[in-house]
């Protein structure tokens, strides 16, 4: 798959796909439906038509963060879907100021030299968001590339990215998992700790979750994929999210003990996927009290992961 950050001057085998446009923000089953749609629509390329950063975060950056996936971990998603091409537009002033039918001809048309478009029926573009999928259509019609309006997925209860961040928030994994069609995962680089889990006997692979909408705060039992470096595969585990109340520190991240596992992971790639709650965040009397928790905390996800 290739990504496109600068669209500005594509080379002709870069152009001329069949595109599927919006933010596709956790790739979930509306989403999913969508690219389905646009693969059938024309004899040509899958594509995906993308913003970064999000509209959202560019209009109300000090809101909190809403995300289900960053960037990398929605390309690794639509790869696996076969899309050939993800067009990263930088969504930044010029591009908020663009008239819908600006949008339509000079990014759609003269840009990426698009020959069908797929959307949602509640697809919105434009400055102030003022153009309807109805309108793309007749632009379509002005400028030359097809238009499909795909019809949201489960009707009056419509699988969105908001129900699933509901679910998430709920501690409800296995319910976002529904929605998504896959299960949710979190992605990044490994980056140093103190070292606490390993002197506890259960070393741990940490992560930032920075920018990303939190996850109810407790332990799950997840499964993990080592992305890159020596120990590339998938692997089961047990994380913990959150702050750590127990040593006093209050900055989320995801702390994710690798089950049977010896290697060195600082600087690799994982995906951490959430497969079930087990419980939340605690403080215990003693380390000892702590220990005896997260051995049951390890038992019962190796039962829960053996049939997940």
């Amino acid at each position: 798959m290739r990504i496109h950050r600068d669209t500005t001057y594509l080379s002709t085998e870069d152009q001329g796909a069949t595109a599927a446009i919006g933010n596709f923000d956790g790739v979930h089953r509306g989403h999913q439906s969508v690219l389905q749609i646009a693969a059938t629509a024309a004899d040509a390329p899958l594509a995906v038509v993308t913003f970064e950063p999000h509209p959202r975060e560019f209009f109300m950056p000090d809101a909190s963060p809403f995300r289900l996936m960053n960037a990398d971990a929605k390309a690794h998603r639509l790869e696996e879907l076969g899309v050939a091409h993800v067009y990263e537009l930088a969504f930044n002033e010029r591009m908020a100021a663009l008239s819908a039918e600006a949008f339509a001809h000079d990014i759609l048309h003269k840009q990426l030299g698009l020959r069908h478009v797929t959307v949602g029926a509640d697809f919105c573009f434009g400055k102030g968001r003022a153009g309807t999928s109805e309108m793309l259509q007749e632009f379509g019609d002005k400028y030359g590339f097809g238009v499909t309006i795909a019809q949201l997925v489960g009707g009056a209860t419509a699988v969105s990215s908001t129900r699933i961040r509901q679910a998430l928030s709920d501690g409800k994994p296995e319910e976002a998992a529904k929605m998504l069609g896959h299960l949710h995962r979190i992605e990044g680089e490994v980056i140093r700790g103190d070292q606490r889990g390993r002197e506890l006997g259960y070393p741990t692979a940490n992560m930032s979750i920075d920018g990303l909408h939190p996850p109810r705060f407790g332990v799950y039992a997840v499964k993990a994929r080592v992305l890159t470096g020596p120990h590339t595969g998938d692997y089961d585990g047990v994380a913990s999210m959150g702050v750590r109340p127990m040593f006093g520190e209050n900055h989320p991240n995801l702390e994710t003990h690798v089950f049977d596992f010896a290697g060195d992971l600082y600087g690799a790639e994982l995906s951490i996927a959430l497969v079930s709650y087990l419980r939340g965040e605690e403080t215990f009397d003693s380390l000892d009290a702590l220990i005896a928790q997260m051995d049951a905390d390890s038992a019962q996800a190796r039962i829960i992961l053996t049939n997940a």
